[in-house]
């Protein structure tokens, strides 16, 4: 019997050092993904042209561009999931890589498992996402076509600002959002400086959904950086 062969999903990996690049490489082929490597910038930008990868992994020190270029370039044509990999831990720079268009940070040296976690977040995006309709993590659910919360069956009462936050982090579940990337959405571009409402009200979002704000598990700062909201369960997410 012939049976149709599954089309492997595809990463390309950016990055200068080989034995990262070998490393990757091992690690994501043993996990089943096709891998396609490059060593530069403009290189990497052209194999994200013509590979058309499912998921790109970024380093920002790279020998002939920085790293943010190598996105900003990338998303004047391409949406395509863009995982950063990098040894920079700096906070701004965290920050800039996502303003530019990154998806997701992860400092090296990594840990396999959550690199992996880290992808599987990010690939949801290839998935239709035209019937989004109820969001589930630990208890709490989100009905994004009636505009209802609930946290353990019970229904919360949410501002209409509380709700958009939680609506954005919905859409974007797993990943991080920058301070910037909230504060234009919600806020507009008049409200870009004002972190300090931005927290109120994740603070007010974690005290109705019965979250410890010095332990949250599914409202989570990323310090100096922004908010993620955590997908706990494999089976749970968006439906």
């Amino acid at each position: 019997m012939n049976r149709e062969k599954q089309i492997p999903i595809s990463v390309l990996v950016i990055d200068d050092e080989p034995q990262i690049l070998k490393l990757l490489k091992l690690i994501l082929e043993a996990k089943g993904y096709r891998v396609f490597l490059a060593s530069r910038g403009e290189e990497g930008i052209l194999e994200t042209a013509q590979r058309r990868p499912d998921i790109v992994i970024l380093d920002l020190l790279l020998p002939d561009m920085n790293g943010t270029t190598v996105i900003q370039r990338i998303r004047e044509w391409s949406q395509v999931p863009i995982l950063v990999l990098s040894a920079i831990d700096q906070e701004k720079d965290k920050v800039q890589a996502l303003d530019y268009g990154a998806d997701d940070y992860l400092t090296k040296p990594f840990g396999e498992e959550e690199l992996m976690a880290r992808m599987r977040v990010l690939l949801r995006r290839l998935q239709p996402q035209d019937n989004l309709q109820v969001f589930r993590s630990d208890g709490l659910e989100v009905d994004l076509v009636n505009r209802r919360v609930f946290f353990h069956k019970k229904e919360l009462r949410l501002t209409a600002t509380e709700y958009g936050i939680l609506r954005l982090l919905v859409r974007h579940a797993g990943k991080v959002l920058t301070h910037r990337q909230i504060l234009q959405e919600v806020w507009g571009p008049r409200g870009m400086d004002q972190i300090h409402y931005l927290r109120v009200y994740m603070a007010r979002l974690r005290e109705k959904i019965g979250e410890n704000s010095l332990q949250p598990k599914i409202l989570l700062t990323e310090p100096g950086v922004g908010y993620r909201l955590m997908i706990l369960d494999p089976e749970d997410g968006i439906k």
